[in-house]
């Protein structure tokens, strides 16, 4: 099996080119940096990982990604081996993505101003009015309201 899910932030703004022919297919290339879980002194904090995705997936990338977007996604690892102008064969891998999407709000990301952006189509969660008085987001349930909620 081979699976990869990954969480981190878009360290560019990703490269979207269209392929050739009569039905124009689109590339997304782009760099997510995921942050270590444990850190030692004197190495680095995060890992860089070079993706590749196409069709829908590219062009959702294309209009609502770019540097700095939290992003999780799920593909798998493939080889990316070449040998170099000196003749030496050069190894690294390509996450193959096979799904994405957001890891966190508009509004936490600072809103960049992205075209529409709404969290992947389905709101975003954190626009709702609170009630009064509450300043973290949730909402006040009233007094009373006990009685008629399905799970008491």
């Amino acid at each position: 099996m081979n699976k990869v899910i990954l969480m981190g932030r878009l360290t560019r703004d990703p490269e979207v080119r269209y392929s050739q022919g009569a039905s124009q297919t689109a590339v997304a290339r782009f760099s997510v940096a995921v942050d270590r879980k444990f850190k030692r002194e004197g190495e680095p904090d995060a890992d860089f990982f070079n993706c590749t995705c196409f069709g829908k997936q590219a062009e959702f990338v294309e209009r609502y990604l770019h540097k700095g977007t939290k992003i999780v996604l799920s593909g798998r690892v493939q080889n990316d081996n070449y040998t170099n102008k000196d003749g030496q064969m050069v190894y690294s891998v390509r996450i193959m993505v096979d799904e994405i999407e957001f890891a966190e709000s508009k509004n936490a990301s600072g809103g960049n101003g992205d075209g529409g952006y709404n969290n992947g189509g389905y709101g975003d969660r954190n626009s709702a009015p609170a009630a009064s008085g509450a300043g973290d987001g949730f909402m006040n349930i009233p007094d009373g309201i006990d009685e008629e909620l399905p799970f008491n």
